[in-house]
């Protein structure tokens, strides 16, 4: 599909933002909504309801009564999977659909809406459905008299609060392995990207999902989030957002029932370039690639590149020459590679950091300018820092933007304690061609993810998440389901 077809079908696109609780579309009970700006071009996409704790509490009591009833719960693994299969397939069948809403909703090329977020959304779906009909209990090695029998039972009522850099993703590593065990779901996406979350669930209806298994509350982080977090009857909840919100979220656990709280929140990632790197080539496409993707809006996005002191001119080069192919452009353009910032706040928060980068002294190597401004949308350059401190804010805050801080470095072990000198630990990489070094390295770096001679590398199959404040347990693989389920042991006395 061209450009200009794409310009037509977001004109005649109809948005519909009511929440989806207990199996009916409906209003904030309040009336109460927020405008849905485009970030392409400012435009007003539509209305969108702004739930409270009022909401919160009618999604909660039908997703309470749905669970207890065993409706979802109780059905055979073997059928859920049927659902999520289906589920999954409608997701492919809505492609064109869910990746227009995406774009126009969060600002992200819709090349990568349709060649990523929509296939890796129904491959989560897929995969989980398919592996919930293969997960066994245990038999404890128990002596003559007892059978020990281990089981995982569903949570019950899971609440699941989802960013906007990768709204579809993002949900679905939360709701398809809660959904698979038999558990209710509760979804609250960010109000800066709701659109195919309140989509997604409609789907799950249309694939048989029961009707109160899977609800979606749009609304104010702070007012529906909060209300979420803080309420009795939730038994779990899930959060990818912030490090600071991730704190909060945390406390409120807490404050209300102990509920077990599960957190994939910020990151820093090192990316370390020794000089004895395979391929400088390869190593400059992917420091590049990873850290301009999604408009630089990744949480694992390594913005923290450390390249040996020998090459770092060639390779400072080689990443400049890259540049230009990252330039902002119409996001409804199947030929951009890199659109618009989520929204005015986040784009000035973006600026905020470069100037702060240029106050404290490090070298503006390229971009760091506003881009497309005529648009009436939120465009930043790729942006390139060198002799970058690792005291400067741009080296230890997370930008969430098109930023790459370079550093040198001529002893592997002082870029070793530099990159781990961070608060977060979400991913790292180094490159080398000697094996003993990389996994030196790699067991050095505090981080949940290492790469080895590339980035991104990545796959359901294996978990995702991080060390210290970059939270704990772990979206993707079978070890998501640890999260969603108890632990239960029968013990049966047999003499």
């Amino acid at each position: 599909m061209n450009k200009e077809t794409w310009h037509q079908r977001a004109q005649e696109f109809k948005v519909d933002g009511r929440a989806l609780i207990g199996g009916k579309r409906c209003h904030a009970l309040t009336g109460a909504v927020f405008d849905s700006i485009s970030p392409i071009d400012g435009r007003k996409l539509g209305e969108v309801a702004r739930c409270d704790a009022q909401d919160v509490d009618a999604a909660v009591a039908t997703a309470r009564a749905a669970f207890d009833d065993r409706r979802w719960a109780s059905l055979p693994p073997a059928k859920r999977k049927s659902v999520l299969l289906e589920f999954a397939d409608l997701v492919r069948n809505h492609a064109e659909e869910l990746a227009l809403l995406e774009t126009l909703d969060m600002g992200k090329p819709i090349k990568y809406s349709l060649a990523v977020d929509v296939p890796a959304t129904a491959r989560c779906l897929q995969w989980y459905g398919e592996a919930i009909d293969k997960i066994y209990g245990e038999v404890a090695p128990t002596g003559d008299d007892a059978l020990a029998l281990i089981s995982h039972e569903p949570v019950g009522v899971v609440g699941a609060i989802v960013p906007w850099n990768y709204p579809m993703i993002m949900a679905s590593w939360k709701i398809a392995p809660a959904l698979a065990l038999g558990n209710s779901v509760i979804l609250k996406p960010s109000e800066k990207a709701s659109l195919t979350a309140l989509r997604l669930a409609e789907l799950a209806l249309e694939a048989g999902v029961p009707e109160s298994v899977f609800n979606v509350v749009p609304g104010d982080g702070s007012v529906a989030g909060a209300a979420l977090a803080l309420h009795h009857d939730v038994d779990c909840l899930a959060f990818t957002g912030s490090t600071r919100t991730g704190k909060l979220i945390v406390q409120y656990g807490g404050q209300s029932n102990l509920k077990r709280v599960w957190t994939e929140l910020g990151g820093k990632s090192p990316n370390i370039v020794c000089a004895d790197c395979p391929d400088i080539d390869a190593a400059v496409r992917a420091a590049t690639t990873s850290v301009y993707f999604n408009q630089g809006e990744s949480c694992n996005a390594p913005s923290r590149l450390f390249v040996e002191t020998s090459i770092k001119d060639a390779f400072i080069e080689k990443a400049l020459a890259m540049m230009p192919a990252w330039q902002p452009g119409d996001p409804l353009d199947p030929d951009t590679i890199m659109g618009a910032i989520v929204d005015r706040v986040q784009c000035e928060s973006v600026m905020a950091y470069i100037e702060s980068g240029k106050r404290e002294g490090a070298r503006l190597l390229g971009g760091g300018r506003r881009a497309r401004e005529d648009s009436g949308g939120y465009y930043v350059e790729p942006t390139l820092f060198g002799d970058v401190a690792p005291d400067m804010k741009i080296a230890r805050e997370e930008i969430f933007g098109p930023v790459l801080s370079v550093s040198s470095f001529t002893v592997i072990e002082r870029a070793i304690q530099e990159a781990n000198d961070s608060p977060y630990g979400l991913q790292a990489a180094v490159w080398t061609a000697d094996l003993r070094k990389a996994h030196r390295v790699a067991r050095a770096l505090r981080a949940g993810t290492v790469h080895v001679n590339q980035y991104d590398g990545d796959d359901i199959t294996v978990p995702f998440g991080g060390y210290k404040q970059s939270g704990n347990g772990r979206d993707k693989s079978l070890h998501a389901f640890d999260k969603y389920a108890e632990l239960k042991t029968t013990w049966i006395n047999i003499t």
